[in-house]
């Protein structure tokens, strides 16, 4: 039989919702982040660094992306013939067809898969966060606290934690209490759905809560444990960690990339991020260009002026266009004469001449104003904007639009145009 000391199991299928048009048409985890990466490489770079080599990738929601990017886990040095990269998507049973309902049922419909490698620990990871962590440490912590669970936890500013699961430690770090979003919180050791558990006391876990509906690790499994006497501690990471859930948090995220010394360094030589690179030649920064701190990925073509963006591989920037505080995705192509404002455009877009985007005064957005705000302008993978129109701010479009779908060429602040059809 198999013996591995440790595996992961990564959770990416969720459909990210608060990211609004961005995930339309693909899970979260394969959103791009700081251009040529998507936000998954983070979860499977720090695996394969921190010396684990099995990885099984959990995936439901529009995974035919996410499962193209990951393949057979070549970027990650994770094609082994014994571990590797495992996509895991749920299975028809000869019965029925379950999907994964919550974090730990999604666990628990791979049990077989867990059993054939026999860990001693696994490994739980989100794939929807952008951080660095050397899991290596977190499971010296977890061994030399003879733990039964370990989260890894990270402080948070108190006015924020009742946003966050927060857990309440103990002087030796084991944890005595959990508070799921509470409304007074009594600590601010906020729980990052970073789990490593003993084999043995996960197994009898996940098979005791089967039958429960909507199992989850927070609300369920960890609750149960600790209730069985289980010991649970808080291993307390204070490196960088952005959760990207929100259009706003996932701008500001790729905005600190480009910060004169960036708060998250993606070039250190010791702990790399890999990923599934494609080969196009070089960017190309044309004469009479100008580009000012911005990250300008492989094969993209510069022929106006960039400023505090992030340019993904393969995009075109037209002549005499301008581009401010925005992120625009691979292969996305800008026309000529552009004004780009703090927007966020996705993989593939078409945007024609003349186009003014995130301009005027700023109104909520009609449809989901919690989503679309902070004055950006999102534009769903595909989507095609034509000549000689302006754009708003707190607007989404989704599809390919026409010069009838702008009235006088103009889409106010905080109006979508979503074709049918587009959007599930």
């Amino acid at each position: 039989m198999i013996k591995k000391e440790m595996i992961a199991m990564l959770l990416a299928g969720g459909q990210g919702s608060r990211l609004g048009v961005l995930t339309a048409n693909m899970a979260k985890p394969a959103v791009t982040f700081g251009g040529k990466y998507r936000i998954v490489d983070f979860a499977l770079s720090n695996c394969i660094n921190s010396g684990v080599d099995t990885v099984g990738v959990l995936t439901q929601y529009q995974p035919l992306k996410l499962n193209t990017h990951i393949g057979i886990g070549i970027p990650w040095d994770l094609d082994r013939n014994v571990g590797g990269v495992s996509v895991l998507p749920p299975y028809e049973k000869s019965s029925n067809t379950e999907w994964y309902t919550g974090t730990a049922n999604a666990i628990y419909q791979n049990l077989k898969y867990m059993e054939y490698y026999n860990p001693e620990y696994v490994l739980i990871l989100g794939g929807d966060h952008i951080y660095k962590m050397d899991y290596e440490m977190v499971l010296d912590f977890h061994k030399s606290h003879n733990a039964d669970i370990t989260l890894a936890t990270i402080p948070v500013p108190m006015e924020e934690a009742s946003r966050f699961g927060i857990v309440i430690t103990n002087d030796e770090s084991r944890i005595i209490d959990f508070e799921e979003k509470p409304k007074q919180p009594r600590s601010n050791l906020a729980s990052m759905g970073i789990y490593i558990f003993t084999w043995k006391v996960l197994k009898e876990a996940l098979i005791e809560l089967s039958e429960q509906p909507g199992c989850d690790f927070g609300k369920h499994i960890i609750p149960y444990c600790h209730k069985n006497g289980k010991r649970i501690f808080a291993y307390e990471f204070n490196g960088y960690w952005k959760d990207v859930g929100t259009l706003t948090s996932y701008w500001q995220a790729n905005m600190e990339l480009i910060d004169l010394v960036p708060v998250f360094n993606l070039y250190e030589e010791f702990w790399k991020i890999y990923t599934k690179s494609e080969i196009i030649p070089p960017q190309y920064i044309a004469q009479g260009a100008y580009v000012e701190k911005a990250i300008i990925s492989e094969g993209a073509e510069i022929y106006g002026q960039v400023f505090n963006s992030v340019i993904g591989p393969g995009v075109v920037i037209g002549e005499g266009t301008v581009v401010r505080d925005s992120i625009i995705m691979t292969g996305t192509v800008v026309g000529r004469k552009c004004e780009i404002y703090k927007s966020i455009v996705a993989e593939g877009c078409s945007i024609g001449n003349n186009v003014k985007m995130g301009v005027g005064e700023e109104s909520p957005n009609v449809w989901k104003p919690a989503i679309y705000c902070e004055g950006l302008v999102t534009v769903a993978e595909g989507s095609v904007i034509p000549d000689n129109v302006s754009i708003g701010k707190n607007t989404a479009i989704c599809g390919e639009t026409l010069p009838e779908d702008y009235q006088n060429n103009w889409l106010p602040s905080g109006e979508n145009i979503i074709k049918a059809g587009e959007l599930n």
